[in-house]
């Protein structure tokens, strides 16, 4: 199933993509994707009501309303850092022997059309397009990486904006260049993991005003999503509905030379086989 949320921010509406064009209206099954929904078991509690609505023509069409994030606002975002190989030697930095973790704040979360907004004082604003895993159930202290995969409950498109003089020059404490408002468009939808042949084959890419500037695919993840959900549970509990991003591949602003950064009036428009695409409009500070 492709899972996504319709409707004004603060009041989407859970739905279930059938095409391109068309979707199964799920508010009147389950409140929202969100915490509760994972925890019970609600993907495979909808599973059946989509394929009996579809199947009876029982669907809306899209007719431009806007699109949110695919779930609602988790309990936590968790960041692996340096996790493309390529990304850590571009970026002039060790590629580690376990996954760098950090968080961004859980209000980050915003739609995969939404704007983003540089913050105030910003002068190095960057670009980062990721895979995302959504947790589907309580995990702590995984024994194997193959209890890992029974934990996730699908994936989607991030965009992990960043400040980079934020995270890098001031005390070196990433989560204060990963955590100004809109900086984690997510979506369109949440691919449920049957729905993806082979995480670690799909390709991403990332445009900034036309112009390529990422170019990757999963496969050169340092730690893939199983080990990374298995590594993380030995630390640290996952809840249901909670947000892993797992690391960009390289073509970030901050690997230019000279650098590259955001400005006002920037289009970001970004994807990874699969999971659909993104685009952004570029905001000055409030």
């Amino acid at each position: 199933m492709y899972l996504m949320r319709i409707g004004a921010p603060g009041a989407e509406r859970p739905v279930a993509r059938v095409d391109e064009g068309t979707y199964v209206d799920l508010s009147d099954v389950v409140t929202d994707f969100d915490e509760a929904f994972f925890g019970s078991g609600g993907i495979d509690r909808v599973r059946p009501v989509v394929a009996e609505r579809a199947a009876a023509g029982q669907v809306s069409l899209f007719d431009g309303e806007r699109v949110g994030a695919p779930i609602a606002r988790p309990h936590q975002i968790l960041c692996v850092g340096l996790n493309y190989r390529d990304h850590a030697a571009e970026s002039g930095m060790p590629v580690p022997d376990e996954p760098i973790l950090f968080t961004k704040s859980p209000n980050t979360l915003i739609g995969p059309y939404d704007d983003v907004r540089i913050p105030r004082g910003s002068t190095k604003c960057d670009w980062e397009v990721e895979l995302g895993i959504v947790i589907g159930k309580r995990t702590s202290y995984l024994d194997s990486v193959e209890e890992a995969r029974a934990a996730i409950a699908g994936y989607l498109v991030v965009n992990d904006v960043s400040e980079r003089a934020f995270q890098l020059e001031r005390g070196g404490q990433w989560a204060k260049g990963k955590s100004a408002e809109t900086f984690n468009p997510a979506g369109p939808w949440l691919a449920t993991t049957d729905e993806i042949d082979d995480v670690l084959a799909l390709d991403m890419w990332l445009d900034v005003n036309g112009v390529r500037r990422q170019n990757g695919n999963t496969k050169t993840m340092i730690f893939d999503p199983y080990f990374i959900v298995h590594y993380l549970s030995q630390f640290l509990v996952l809840e249901p509905g909670d947000l892993i991003n797992t690391g960009t591949p390289p073509g970030v602003g901050m690997g230019f030379d000279p650098p590259v950064w955001l400005r006002p009036g920037d289009v970001m428009e970004l994807g990874i086989q699969g999971l659909g695409t993104q685009r952004q409009h570029v905001l000055g500070p409030r």
